[in-house]
């Protein structure tokens, strides 16, 4: 048998392949991974160490590591309790949030009706008023409609999202007007239209709305702990505030809960990590000639 020889043309595109930028891209892009890894793995490594070890910076990557703290954590709290109220109230909050973004965006992008300019300003300018301003008056209407200390209270004021409903409506904007002249030429109405061909098309933005509805309910820790009084009824990043203190914060037993409160969310998101990238105003293939 004769050796295997290498074509010039397949040397010269193995030289192509390999290249200082290419390398220069893919160590930066490693540089920036371990900067956003960084606080996740202190904390993992602050679960692990001992008492003594907690304040000592820089930390000892290969000292003493303490495993106890883990089932102490998951003692102090009921934990699954949190983890049920937490997916519960998330998964109510993305439901309600995918349909206004996905109604409110097609009503504001193709369908005409009088001062909808005028709505869909008003609905941006809610992005530039601070939640903490609400806080009291929202706390007044809760115990007016009777609303404190229930689940209703959690999901209701997250109903809808701003960032949802412009995300969906640019979306609908870049949509060919044939998908719709072609549909309304069928008899489609109003509603056929939008959950027959314009929702279809919208998957990725619908996922991306659905993401940042789940990751902001299951982070939300203010609105829950002023609103609730109940144990059984308060969600994961409340029960978190167990290991803050009088006598000051326990910091082994705070970072181990944070580790295994962050890792369903970490797994969701290396899941469907491929939405955040790829865009959502992709359609081609949504008109034939």
């Amino acid at each position: 048998m004769h050796p295997r020889t290498v074509t010039p043309t397949a040397a010269a595109r193995t030289r192509r392949r390999v290249r200082p930028g290419g390398v220069l891209r893919h160590g930066l892009a490693v540089v920036v991974a371990l900067a956003f890894l960084a606080p996740l793995l202190w904390s993992v490594r602050v679960s692990l160490a001992t008492p003594g070890d907690v304040y000592q910076f820089p930390p000892k990557i290969f000292g003493a590591w303490d495993f106890s703290h883990y089932p102490r954590a998951w003692a102090a709290r009921p934990w699954l309790r949190y983890f049920g109220n937490t997916v519960f109230i998330a998964g109510c909050v993305v439901a309600l949030t995918i349909t206004t973004s996905l109604m409110a965006g097609f009503a504001f992008a193709l369908m005409k009706f009088r001062g909808r300019g005028i709505l869909f300003g008003l609905c941006m300018a809610v992005m530039m008023v601070p939640q903490t301003v609400l806080l009291v008056p929202n706390f007044v209407i809760a115990q007016t409609l009777g609303l404190y200390d229930t689940y209703l209270i959690q999901i209701l004021p997250w109903a809808a999202s701003v960032f949802g409903i412009f995300l969906m409506r640019q979306f609908f904007v870049t949509l060919p007007g044939e998908l719709f002249e072609a549909a309304e030429l069928d008899g489609a109405g109003v509603w056929r239209m939008l959950f027959s061909v314009a929702a279809p098309l919208a998957r990725p933005p619908m996922i991306l709305v659905a993401l940042n509805s789940f990751m902001g309910s299951w982070n939300s820790f203010v609105w829950p702990y002023l609103m609730t009084r109940r144990e059984e009824i308060r969600p994961i990043e409340v029960g978190l505030q167990t290991f803050y203190g009088a006598e000051g914060t326990d910091w082994n037993g705070l970072t181990a809960a944070i580790t295994f409160t962050t890792l369903p969310v970490i797994v969701i998101f290396l899941f469907l990590q491929r939405y955040f990238v790829h865009g959502v105003y992709g359609v081609e293939g949504g008109v034939r000639g």
